[in-house]
Formats: structure tokens, sequence, C-alpha cells
């Protein structure tokens, strides 16, 4: 496993929780990443993604002013910071290593994919 996504778990509508995506085996401080999300019966979606420096990123319409993508490269980790959580952001939340050192919302520029960590948002 290269990317390892942790952080999951449930919290009630409002709340907050911090995702972090850490690389191991080899870095990604030269590559784009983004985090990705997959409801039940529904197709996976971006959420957000951070160019190789952490100058740019890019968001959902949905989740913009509510969730933000940082990035430590020293620590080979990216976080997902998500705030004033919704039930509709209840998902399995993926992170992903693009083959392009900018940002991106398309999934196939992604090449490298961590296992997904569970986020369940109560009513």
């Amino acid at each position: 496993v290269q990317l390892q996504a942790s952080g999951g778990g449930l919290v009630q509508a409002g709340g907050s929780l911090r995702l972090s995506c850490t690389a191991s085996r080899r870095t990604f401080s030269n590559n784009g990443m983004g985090w990705f999300r997959q409801a039940p019966g529904k197709e996976r979606e971006i959420v957000g993604s951070i160019s190789w420096s952490g100058d740019s990123t890019i968001y959902l319409d949905s989740v913009k002013d509510r969730f933000t993508i940082t990035r430590d490269n020293a620590k080979n980790t990216m976080y997902l910071q998500m705030n004033s959580l919704k039930p509709e952001d209840t998902a399995v939340y993926y992170c992903a290593a693009s083959i392009f050192a900018r940002g991106s919302s398309a999934k196939e520029h992604y090449r490298y994919w961590g296992q997904g960590t569970q986020v369940t948002v109560s009513s």
C-alpha cells in the first residue's frame, strides 16, 4: 500500500473531522493529490485536489467554504479538514496521487489510490 487514508468516523451534522493521507514506500511531493468520495449507489466524485506545492486547490462546489485540503510534503501527508458536515457528506473517502504536478478533478489523472475511510454524518 502506497497511500493510507485515515481519520474517518461517525459524527453528528454540523461536526468536524480531519482525514489524513500518508504516503509510504515512495514520496508524492512532486505530484498533485486529491480527495474523492463515493456514496452507496453513486459514482466516485472529486472532493478536491491540491497541487504539488500546496499553493493551488480545487473544490467540489458543494464543499467549498466547508472543506480545506492541505499538505505537508516533509511528512508525506495530505489532509482534508471537513467542517459543518452534512448527512449528504456520508461516503467512503479516498485519497489519490495524480500523474501531474498540478491538482486535477479528473479521475483518470490519478494513478495511485489509497484504501477508503468511511465518513458517516448523522442527522
